[in-house]
């Protein structure tokens, strides 16, 4: 127990002191997973839609790969984009391996599915009389979508904070094909990581806590969102 204790003690000094590697670490991994996330939330929540929403032949199919997706293994994806960037790989020209680019392709990779799975559920679980309703009322394709989206906001809020929570606590393909590199492509969790190889369990926890710290308080005001649009 006096290691937690002791971890929550140096987080406190290192925030309170503006520890400057700290704050880059800190301000590396918002930049990075909320990029992650706001690319993953761009293609997930229209991708989503369209799926809850359309009829097509091989649909099953696709839903069952996003389902599929939502559960991929982090070092997979890492493994498949660091082939993929690789000096030799498909991508290798565009020299984005060990770069801040090749860690948010990674995560969108990871978070995408997860964001496009919630919001289906989201919009399925809507009552089929809603739909009736609406179109029933002369509203245009659009107006129905829109509407359905007011109508499944908060499901599609879920789907957000799921989306960031898969991308901001990935760590496996964040190594991969970020390198961890001092003062380039460290972010917290792999600051952790690496601590934790170090033997530095105090820095390690305190490290582990503004991560929670972080993580929390993003998730707070997203759910605070959420919840005034349920009222």
């Amino acid at each position: 127990m006096d290691v937690y204790w002791q971890g929550l003690a140096e987080a406190l000094r290192l925030l309170l002191s503006r520890d400057r590697e700290v704050l880059e670490i800190v301000l590396r991994t918002i930049q990075v997973s909320g990029t992650a996330t706001i690319i993953s939330v761009l293609i997930g929540l229209p991708a989503g839609a369209f799926l809850a929403l359309a009829s097509f032949p091989g649909r099953r199919l696709v839903v069952s790969t996003v389902n599929f997706g939502m559960g991929l293994p982090p070092v997979v994806v890492g493994l498949a984009v660091w082939l993929a960037l690789a000096r030799y790989g498909p991508l290798g020209i565009l020299g984005l391996l060990y770069t801040p680019t090749a860690m948010i392709t990674a995560q969108v990779i990871i978070a995408a599915p997860i964001v496009t799975g919630f919001a289906i559920a989201a919009i399925q679980s809507l009552n089929p009389k809603i739909r009736l309703q609406i179109l029933a009322l002369g509203a245009s394709r659009l107006q129905l979508l829109w509407l359905l989206l007011r109508e499944a906001r908060l499901g599609l809020l879920a789907a957000v904070m799921a989306g960031f929570g898969g991308a901001i606590s990935e760590v496996g393909a964040s190594i991969m094909v970020g390198g961890n590199l001092e003062g380039y492509t460290r972010v917290l969790t792999t600051a952790i990581v690496l601590e934790v190889g170090k033997g530095e369990w105090e820095i390690a926890t305190a490290l582990s806590i503004i991560l929670l710290i972080i993580s929390f308080g993003i998730t707070a005001v997203l759910t605070t969102v959420q919840q005034r649009g349920k009222k």
